[in-house]
Protein backbone atom coordinates (compact mmCIF):
# COMPACT_ATOMS: atom_id res chain seq x y z
CA UNK A 1 0.00 0.00 0.00
CA UNK A 2 0.84 3.77 -0.75
CA UNK A 3 1.81 5.72 2.29
CA UNK A 4 -0.79 8.12 1.24
CA UNK A 5 -3.79 5.05 1.69
CA UNK A 6 -2.20 4.37 5.24
CA UNK A 7 -2.52 7.93 6.31
CA UNK A 8 -5.71 8.45 5.17
CA UNK A 9 -7.28 4.78 6.52
CA UNK A 10 -5.46 5.77 9.68
CA UNK A 11 -7.56 9.54 9.79
CA UNK A 12 -10.63 7.84 9.10
CA UNK A 13 -9.94 5.45 11.88
CA UNK A 14 -9.34 7.87 14.07
CA UNK A 15 -12.55 9.88 13.68
CA UNK A 16 -15.00 6.80 13.52
CA UNK A 17 -13.27 6.45 17.15
CA UNK A 18 -14.01 10.17 18.30
CA UNK A 19 -17.80 9.37 16.58
CA UNK A 20 -18.81 6.16 18.76
CA UNK A 21 -16.87 7.75 22.36
CA UNK A 22 -18.95 10.82 21.73
CA UNK A 23 -22.94 10.01 21.43
CA UNK A 24 -24.05 12.32 24.04
CA UNK A 25 -27.07 14.89 23.30
CA UNK A 26 -25.29 18.52 22.87
CA UNK A 27 -27.52 21.58 22.71
CA UNK A 28 -26.22 23.85 19.71
CA UNK A 29 -27.14 27.50 20.21
CA UNK A 30 -26.94 29.66 17.14
CA UNK A 31 -28.25 33.34 17.49
CA UNK A 32 -32.17 32.62 18.26
CA UNK A 33 -32.18 29.10 17.23
CA UNK A 34 -31.85 26.28 19.64
CA UNK A 35 -31.18 22.57 18.35
CA UNK A 36 -31.05 19.52 20.32
CA UNK A 37 -29.11 16.48 18.43
CA UNK A 38 -26.48 13.52 19.47
CA UNK A 39 -22.89 15.14 18.86
CA UNK A 40 -22.71 11.82 16.34
CA UNK A 41 -24.82 13.55 14.00
CA UNK A 42 -22.94 17.11 15.03
CA UNK A 43 -19.50 16.81 14.57
CA UNK A 44 -19.81 15.40 10.52
CA UNK A 45 -22.24 18.09 9.62
CA UNK A 46 -19.88 20.67 11.06
CA UNK A 47 -17.12 19.11 9.78
CA UNK A 48 -18.88 18.51 6.26
CA UNK A 49 -20.15 22.13 6.13
CA UNK A 50 -16.29 23.49 7.04
CA UNK A 51 -15.13 21.46 4.15
CA UNK A 52 -17.74 23.16 1.64
CA UNK A 53 -16.73 26.47 2.79
CA UNK A 54 -13.30 25.71 2.30
CA UNK A 55 -13.65 24.91 -0.60
CA UNK A 56 -15.86 27.68 -1.97
CA UNK A 57 -13.18 30.20 -0.50
CA UNK A 58 -10.29 28.66 -2.56
CA UNK A 59 -12.88 28.68 -5.63
CA UNK A 60 -13.56 32.51 -4.92
CA UNK A 61 -9.76 33.59 -4.34
CA UNK A 62 -8.76 31.81 -7.32
CA UNK A 63 -6.62 29.83 -4.85
CA UNK A 64 -4.72 26.76 -7.16
CA UNK A 65 -2.93 24.18 -4.93
CA UNK A 66 -1.97 22.25 -8.16
CA UNK A 67 1.36 22.96 -9.68
CA UNK A 68 1.97 23.03 -13.67
CA UNK A 69 4.51 20.34 -14.77
CA UNK A 70 7.71 21.73 -16.20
Amino acid sequence: MKAKTIVVLVVIALFVIILIENTQVVSLRLFFWKISMSQIILTPLTMLIGFVIGYIVAKVTGHDNRREKP
